[in-house]
């Protein structure tokens, strides 16, 4: 009754005229970004956050989490009529949408993706709404060398499940530690890496970072790639899936949200990871995997659903332990901090309204989303045809505004330059940022509850082998370095014989 009881307050909350204004405006938002290709919604949520300054904080959040699962929506339109992917969650919809689309079936591509996302979402915000409570209590018996050993296991698993290289992930989260140090030493406030330059002393901002790295850097890589937004001519009829299109994907939807769920929760896991596991279990227990490719809507009902999934559970560890588990609410973590609210197990009984109400705005912009996205899909349709020469430029304006309008400063927006060329440096040779961002949040954290637990152990490291839970997650996060190192070590192998082999070859020629 205690958490009907809370949900009720939450819906109160999310349900003020000014809060439902901002679901709307964080859901429509957020399927607009999600129907852009390669804006993301790290992108928008560091160009909008600027926008939040002035905003009481549940109402910030509120907006900008209806973008994020906003963009999850939004993704599958472009998905299965363009086969262009809004954003990279929405990646595995492409392989199956698009083609029953070109089958003259784009209306149930639709219908079933909207159906299967709503239905994941709800699911994932009923295990945060059931969760949250039991876990935070559980954190409040946490200390400083609980949470160091679990944001160590935070990092290990970001690194392990990154998309690209492990070693480039490992280097790119070992950037954003060293810059998370500038500024001034939390515990004895000695200058670090300032380098006598006043504006450092505080450090480098979240925002200017992020807004660089993800938004500035993914207009200039956009700028040399050349997108075919080709829509197919095409009816869109019978959005509603038939009795056998229901009947093909029921399962598929329960599995894709079972995967999405778990995976939601883990660090580093998050929905594009989701689907691409949702969609791998789908078709290894297909009675027929032919089809999968062809225009199988079990395809499309799997990857929207871990999707969705995974983007509500994901919340779980932001609110509860105060650790972000993707980029995106490593992002929103700043959020939290610059309105002065602290994620962790004490956010419940301190701050409320901002966690009910993020809740309830969740359950509410679900519905919204549905209602929304199928009616406007000849909308979206229409945004893809706007000229990349209009878009890139106003995505700068809003950045260089957003980054100035942060503290007043043009330093600022010289560090989002910076970083938007640093980015885009970084993509041209394959080195993802999310490490960076990871990293760089969480890397005052780590430092702190380290210090904290050498302070209170006199220096000695044993504290760490002496708590369960603290040597749980090291013990984890070391059985994953081990397997990372093998894998480095037998893809190098590998390697090296091909590259003996092709010698040979053309020695022998």
């Amino acid at each position: 009754m205690d958490t009907l009881h809370d949900l009720l307050y939450g819906f109160s909350v999310a349900l003020q005229p000014g809060n439902l204004f901002l679901v709307f405006v964080g859901c429509f938002l957020g399927t607009l970004v999600g129907v852009l290709p390669g804006i993301g919604p790290v992108g928008a949520i560091s160009i909008l956050l600027p926008m939040t300054f002035q905003m009481e904080s549940a109402g910030a959040i509120i907006m900008l989490a209806g973008i994020y699962y906003g963009v999850m929506y939004g993704g599958s339109t472009t998905s299965i009529l363009v086969n262009v992917p809004g954003e990279t969650a929405s990646v595995v919809t492409c392989l199956d949408g698009y083609r029953m689309a070109r089958q003259g079936r784009a209306g149930p591509a639709l219908g079933i993706a909207a159906f299967s996302s709503f239905f994941a979402g709800t699911i994932g915000l009923i295990g945060l709404q059931l969760i949250a409570g039991p876990l935070a209590t559980i954190a409040l018996k946490f200390g400083p060398p609980e949470y160091f050993a679990i944001i160590v296991l935070a990092f290990t698993f970001i690194t392990f499940l990154s998309r690209g290289s492990s070693l480039k992930a490992g280097i790119m989260a070992l950037v954003g530690l060293i810059l998370s140090g500038v500024g001034l030493d939390p515990i004895t406030s000695q200058q670090r890496m300032t380098f006598g330059i006043l504006n450092l002393f505080e450090g480098i901002g979240v925002a200017p970072l992020a807004m660089g790295l993800f938004g500035v850097a993914e207009v200039f890589n956009n700028l040399e790639t050349v997108v075919f937004k080709k829509s197919l001519a095409v009816k869109i009829k019978d959005i509603f899936p038939t009795r056998l299109d229901w009947l093909q994907a029921k399962w598929a939807i329960v599995r894709g949200t079972l995967v999405g769920f778990f995976l939601g929760i883990l660090p580093g896991g998050g929905p594009v990871i989701a689907t691409f596991i949702a969609y791998g279990v789908e078709k290894a227990t297909a009675k027929n995997p032919e089809r999968f490719g062809k225009g199988a809507i079990e395809g499309v009902a799997s990857s929207e659903s871990a999707n969705n999934a995974a983007a509500s559970t994901s919340f779980i560890p932001l609110l509860t332990l105060g650790i972000p588990p993707n980029v995106v609410l490593a992002v929103l973590l700043g959020t939290f901090l610059i309105h002065g609210v602290l994620p962790g197990p004490l956010l419940i009984k301190e701050h409320p309204d901002v966690f009910w109400g993020l809740v309830g705005s969740m359950y509410i912009g679900n519905a919204v989303l549905l209602i929304l996205n199928l009616p406007l899909i000849p909308l979206w349709v229409q945004v893809l045809k706007i000229p990349d020469k209009i878009l890139y430029p106003l995505i700068l304006l809003f950045c260089l505004i957003g980054a100035y309008s942060i503290n007043n400063n043009v330093f600022d927006i010289v560090v989002m330059v910076i970083f938007g060329i640093v980015g885009y440096l970084f993509r041209k040779t394959d080195y993802e940022g999310a490490p960076l961002i990871m990293a760089f949040v969480l890397g005052p954290m780590v430092e702190v509850n380290l210090r904290r637990s050498l302070l209170i152990s006199q220096g000695s490291f044993s504290i760490f082998f002496t708590r369960p839970i603290a040597l749980g997650a090291l013990l984890v996060s070391l059985v994953l370095v081990i397997f990372m190192y093998r894998s480095f070590r037998k893809r190098n192998r590998s390697d090296h014989t091909i590259g003996e082999l092709e010698k040979t070859t053309n020695s022998g020629l």
